[in-house]
């Protein structure tokens, strides 16, 4: 074997035809592709999970744009590090020019509002052209200023097609697999242990391989499993753990099991992950689980996230673990969630519909002369501020969306819609 190079290395792809899957970004029609034919490429940030081409795509964009490349890595760059790579792309591109040279910063999203603000002026100005790459919501984790002047790409994960088409292309390619006898059996486990990251899913395959002198090697999944679960320190730190350790935590507080929730905290703290990644979820969580059988539930999580942002580690554990125990103790209800798929199917199914004319704004005489607003009735205007009237389009007047849960709180809402409402909505 090849000691010196990882075979995810070894097999990148150096041009865009030779580029595995994103076909909604590089394919035929895609999003990116005349833009890179043209080489006119604007700043832009690479958003998707561990292992799906960002720093591969970044390169090839470079390479089949003709533009001078330059790398950082956000874990050991600073603003120092930033200023040196911008003073040189601006002396080897000239200004505002189809040409200007490409930076590329992988993970992004660690770097600091500093060295983010760094690298305004240069982006601004045209000196150079940013490629960020990030496994985070660029929406939390680029500054505004920044992602305002930058497109943002979502890379879809792996499915199984795209991860064994990937170790066919290896076995075909790579000079030291070619000169073996292998035999892809079953998969199954090694895409599961890989969580859909293809620089992982290589190494282990190399591992396998490695590890075998018979002829043929026999891929099997009693074999990767034993083998990779003999191996766990080397592929345990990212990908498929980072999903489902946040799914069982998720679940957990789901469950109401807080002994659960906090073990599954402790898991990720420990195993280094980001606590802004956890507050975060539980926000979700909160609206999304929770809602309103406990509102506060919401303005704890959010709290907690502000929180752990400006204290940090290694206090924050203990504010994150008094928010999950809270979630997970709390009464449930995902109406509210329930309630927005509902209205959005039913907007997918029946288009623009018209707004009636009495909930119109009308700002102007003419609207008022076509009837906006008319026959709009002000609700304080009327007892108990309420008054019967219309609020839906006559195409889907009286269609119920929201039904409360049955939670003590939810209930009381129940109550004071049919109070409202009589049985109109059937509450």
């Amino acid at each position: 074997m090849n000691t010196n190079r990882p075979l995810a290395e070894r097999i990148r792809p150096e041009s865009l035809s030779a580029y595995l899957s994103q076909e909604h970004l590089v394919g035929d029609d895609g999003s990116l592709t005349q833009q890179i034919k043209k080489g006119i490429i604007p700043s832009l940030i690479l958003w998707g999970p561990p292992g799906v081409g960002k720093t591969t795509l970044a390169n090839i964009i470079a390479k089949e744009s003709g533009r001078p490349f330059y790398t950082l890595s956000a874990i050991n760059s600073g603003v120092k590090e930033v200023r040196d790579v911008i003073e040189k792309a601006k002396q080897s591109g000239g200004l505002f020019t189809s040409k200007n040279p490409i930076l590329f910063i992988d993970e992004i999203h660690r770097f600091s509002k500093s060295q983010q603000d760094s690298l305004l002026g240069a982006v601004e100005k045209g000196w150079i052209t940013l490629i960020g790459a990030t496994t985070e919501n660029p929406s939390f984790e680029v500054i505004p200023a920044l992602l305002s002047r930058c497109q943002v790409y979502v890379l879809n994960a792996f499915g199984k097609k795209e991860l064994e088409a990937l170790l066919h292309r290896a076995m075909k390619e790579d000079s030291d697999l070619k000169s073996k006898n292998i035999v892809l059996k079953e998969t199954d486990i090694l895409l599961r242990f890989s969580g859909g990251d293809a620089r992982k899913l290589l190494n282990i395959f190399e591992l396998v391989v490695s590890s075998q002198d018979q002829d043929p090697i026999v891929i099997t999944n009693d074999l990767v499993s034993k083998l990779v679960q003999q191996n766990t320190v080397r592929y345990d730190k990212t990908g498929e753990q980072h999903y489902d350790i946040i799914s069982a935590f998720i679940k957990s507080v789901r469950g109401s099991d807080p002994n659960a929730a906090v073990y599954w905290l402790a898991r990720m703290i420990e195993g280094g992950e980001d606590l802004k990644f956890i507050a975060r979820r539980m926000i979700i969580l909160a609206s999304e689980d929770i809602g309103n059988a406990n509102p506060t539930a919401l303005i704890l999580a959010n709290n907690t996230f502000q929180a752990v942002t400006t204290i940090g580690y290694p206090e924050a554990r203990i504010i994150l673990s008094q928010c999950a125990v809270y979630l997970a103790t709390s009464q449930k209800s995902n109406a509210s969630y329930m309630a927005i798929n509902k209205a959005q199917q039913l907007v997918k199914q029946t288009g623009d519909l018209s707004i009636p004319l009495h909930i119109r704004n009308a700002p102007t005489k003419l609207m008022k002369e076509l009837g906006y607003g008319e026959d709009y009735k002000y609700a304080h205007n009327h007892k108990d501020n309420f008054v019967n009237q219309e609020f839906l389009p006559d195409e889907i007047k009286d269609t119920k969306l929201y039904d409360p849960g049955d939670n003590q709180r939810e209930n009381s809402f129940r109550n004071f819609l049919k109070s409202r409402w009589g049985d109109k909505y059937g509450y």
